[in-house]
């Protein structure tokens, strides 16, 4: 709980450690907010983990879950989905590529995932290089030429 704060006019989690000890914001989208407060405000947790290990007599036991109990809490969801053989780190791709296709901007990506290098997060996306839809056809640039030269380039007559 400790790790959600405003940054930038927005709720974060800030301050996260990830793999290899490297230290990242994550952005805290509007939708998750609200679930995390319907699940904080009823359950009376204010400091600490947000989800906690709860034993049969609804008693919590212990500060957070063990990646395993993820994992565990995950398969029967993943099967019931069609995916039985999912693993909770699919679920962090796929997270990457549904913010792809949302139009987020690689670097962006790269940054929200705390991944050491942005290769790592075109494999994530499957980034393939789309020569006919290149980025750089987007940059509107004049050229002066000699006034007798003219090139058509895609219809544009530079003069």
């Amino acid at each position: 709980m400790g790790h959600a704060r405003q940054r930038d006019g927005r709720r974060c989690i800030v301050d996260q450690f990830g793999k290899h000890e490297r230290v990242r914001t994550v952005p805290m989208s509007a939708w998750v907010k609200v679930t995390i407060d319907a699940w904080t405000s009823p359950a009376s947790v204010v400091d600490g983990h947000v989800f906690r290990p709860v034993n049969r007599a609804d008693q919590v036991q212990g500060e957070v879950l063990s990646k395993k109990v993820v994992w565990q809490m995950l398969r029967p969801y993943a099967a019931a989905a069609g995916v039985p053989g999912i693993a909770p780190h699919d679920c962090r791709r796929t997270a990457a590529k549904f913010c792809r296709a949302a139009g987020g901007e690689l670097e962006q990506i790269h940054l929200l995932l705390g991944q050491a290098s942005v290769q790592t997060t075109e494999r994530y996306l499957g980034t393939k290089q789309d020569l006919i839809h290149a980025p750089n056809d987007g940059i509107k640039l004049r050229v002066p030429m000699d006034a007798s030269a003219s090139l058509d380039f895609h219809g544009t007559t530079l003069t």
